[in-house]
């Protein structure tokens, strides 16, 4: 069974730092694309920061210059290093991955992790 398995949320101050993780585990035959998605409390899902298999990236405008994705294809690992945090960073965040399977592919998702910014 594929599953997305995030770390790494938590509360900080403004202007402080984070790391999120996400790790695939199950039986795969690889991985296209991976990203992160956020959800405030009423709004709607949004993506925050993808990166390809070959490494491209692409980023939410509200946080490019301060975010940054980077994913490792050995490890099936994706990671989004979020720095100079504002408040209004604050919501869950999801890790997300576009999955190869010996049944074809499926986006998958983790199970969401907090992040909290204070002013």
């Amino acid at each position: 069974q594929v599953q997305l398995a995030e770390t790494g949320g938590g509360s900080v101050q403004a202007g402080g730092s984070l790391r999120l993780s996400c790790a695939v585990s199950g039986r795969i035959r690889g991985t296209n694309d991976m990203g992160w998605y956020r959800q405030a409390p009423g709004k709607q899902r949004e993506l925050v920061a993808v990166v390809t298999v070959g490494g491209s990236t692409d980023y939410l405008d509200s946080v490019k210059g301060r975010f940054t994705i980077s994913r490792d294809n050995a490890k099936n690992t994706v990671d989004l290093q979020m720095d100079s945090l504002k408040p209004e960073d604050t919501a869950v965040y999801y890790c997300n991955a576009k999955i190869i399977t010996w049944h074809g592919w499926s986006a998958y998702w983790g199970q969401g992790t907090q992040v909290t910014v204070s002013s």
